[in-house]
């Protein structure tokens, strides 16, 4: 991926702000692939989030703020996601019954199937998207990632 050729310039571009734009194309094209691969489910990638994040919870109800926190988008929006997956009926939504303020939310058997098709599809994109890299390079490029 050529930078100045992305963006159509002849000029060079000075190596710190040539690094954050390739981050930035670099992260575009990372989430074409993966909305991409996403699309046939009719779900977003935060709405992906979600559904990973409960079924992590192994059988256990999350609150919104729990999500929240776990998403690796963070955003404020976290009820509209949670309405659309139960409109979906991939999670449901109860009171707890020792705490009527708190809301418990659960992935629900059509979720857990509909997510272990979405797993297969995000592989063949991580693949697509890894393609040109060998295990050692990964590795490299993973422990450059650590230091944001």
């Amino acid at each position: 991926m050529n930078v100045e050729e992305i963006i159509k310039t002849s000029k060079k571009i000075p190596l710190e702000p040539r690094t954050v734009i390739h981050l930035e194309l670099v992260h575009n094209r990372i989430s074409e692939i993966m909305t991409g691969a996403l699309k046939p489910f009719e779900v977003s990638m935060q709405q992906f989030n979600v559904l990973r994040i409960l079924r992590g919870q192994q059988g256990n109800p999350a609150n919104l703020s729990t999500i929240n926190e776990r998403m690796v988008t963070k955003m404020s929006n976290t009820t509209r996601l949670v309405d659309k997956l139960i409109a979906k009926g991939h999670v449901s939504r109860c009171i707890c019954p020792s705490n009527r303020r708190k809301v418990e939310i659960l992935i629900t058997e059509q979720g857990l199937d509909a997510l272990a098709q979405m797993d297969k599809a995000l592989e063949e994109a991580h693949s697509n998207i890894l393609k040109n890299f060998d295990k050692k390079e990964l590795e490299q490029l993973n422990q450059l990632l650590d230091k944001f």
